[in-house]
């Protein structure tokens, strides 16, 4: 009996999911792992979050289906957000459309818009999940290389005609995942026009635009003049809001774009949780001042490390948002070679950079989503393998 598709087939094994079963293995032989690897929040959201979620759950008529669109609350929420931290102005009712989580979001939008042969422009590194969607639609990805001469933004002119010519789809991602790279106004203002010109339906991934330093405030796409005629945009409490687990984030922007995203939803899932909607419209619209604090905690955190790193001989970039230090590895290693070592000799998981791209070769993803006694214990045991193999690296 056939138990899968072959759709199926064009999702490789999960690096996270073979990851999580060999540290497994380790804390069953009493090893400790300390894991750099993930970028899942430890800290809680704020009490006043908690206390909405608790306040709605304990009411008779809040555990039923719910609309797809979410109460208009919620989408009021979003839009006043949007006018507060951007300047943007959007229409609750056609241009703000809540999803179980960005990533459910991400998927099924290209499920929605690709067809078989159609080109999706990926970045390279990236996030997984745009390549896997495209893949599993039978769409045909074309990667954009990010490199560091670049600030790790793609280079539209170097894309051959004959891909855009097929394209359909181009994904952005800033505050970038892996690599911590920023984008600014005047390129958002570039690959708006680049969109524009080729009929691209242009998706920008803005789940890190609250988790930022140093003064830095990472705009939207959508404050570019325009944008929303051919662009949707993605957002999230996971990372803003520390709301990994509740999956809770907004599609906004394109409303055709939206429509169709709405469609494949109402065939697929059947409306999220009344009391996680009401505690994330508190999110949006309560105090948002632990917010700067908790930015802080991270920013601390990334100093930690990018000096242990430094001191070990190694040469991280220095982000300015998201949740990840991204750093080239010592030249006698490979990527996966490095990340090996120090799980097995110190305990210490982080991401290889490969995972995300082939131009991720060469550097590891550290994730700053630790608490900060166990990242500190992670940099001593980094340093002190380092020191033991032969002094420093690099």
């Amino acid at each position: 009996m056939k138990t899968s598709s072959e759709r199926m087939k064009t999702f490789p094994d999960h690096f996270f999911a073979g990851l999580d079963s060999k540290i497994k293995e380790m804390h069953a032989r009493g090893e400790e792992v300390i894991r750099l690897d993930v970028g899942s929040p430890d800290m809680p959201p704020a009490d006043h979050i908690i206390e909405a979620l608790s306040r709605s759950a304990g009411q008779a008529d809040h555990h039923g289906y719910q609309s797809h669109i979410g109460p208009q609350a919620l989408r009021e929420a979003w839009a006043e957000t949007y006018q507060r931290l951007y300047k943007v102005k959007l229409d609750p009712d056609s241009e703000i459309l809540p999803l179980m989580g960005s990533k459910e979001g991400i998927f099924n939008l290209v499920m929605a818009t690709i067809d078989p042969g159609d080109v999706v422009l990926i970045p390279d590194p990236g996030y997984l999940t745009y390549d896997g969607a495209t893949r599993f639609a039978g769409g045909e990805p074309y990667y954009l290389p990010l490199l560091a001469e670049n600030d790790y933004l793609p280079d539209l002119e170097e894309i051959p005609e004959q891909v855009i010519d097929k394209a359909k789809l181009v994904w952005l991602n800033y505050p970038h995942n892996p690599t911590g790279a920023v984008a600014n106004l005047e390129y958002f203002t570039q690959v708006v026009s680049f969109a524009r010109q080729h009929h691209l339906l242009l998706c920008h991934d803005a789940a890190y635009t609250q988790v930022t330093f140093d003064g830095y405030q990472a705009p939207s796409l959508l404050q570019i003049p325009g944008a929303k005629d051919i662009a949707v945009e993605f957002n999230t409490l996971s990372k803003s809001h520390n709301m990994a687990g509740w999956r809770e984030g907004v599609a906004v922007g394109n409303r055709r774009a939206l429509e169709s995203l709405y469609a494949l939803k109402t065939n697929i899932d059947s409306g999220q949780f009344l009391p996680i909607m009401d505690a994330a419209t508190a999110a949006l619209t309560g105090d948002q001042s632990w917010l700067i604090e908790r930015n802080e905690i991270y920013r601390q955190r990334r100093d930690l490390i990018i000096s242990a790193l430094r001191s070990s001989g190694l040469r991280p970039r220095v982000p300015l948002g998201s949740l990840y230090i991204w750093c080239p590895v010592p030249p006698e290693f490979t990527a996966v070679s490095f990340v090996t070592m120090l799980l097995e000799y110190s305990g210490v998981s982080l991401t290889p950079g490969p995972i995300f791209g082939t131009n991720g070769e060469g550097f590891v993803r550290i994730s700053l989503s630790a608490p900060t006694e166990h990242i500190e214990e992670a940099m001593q045991r980094m340093t002190h393998l380092m020191q033991k193999s032969g002094g420093q690296i690099g």
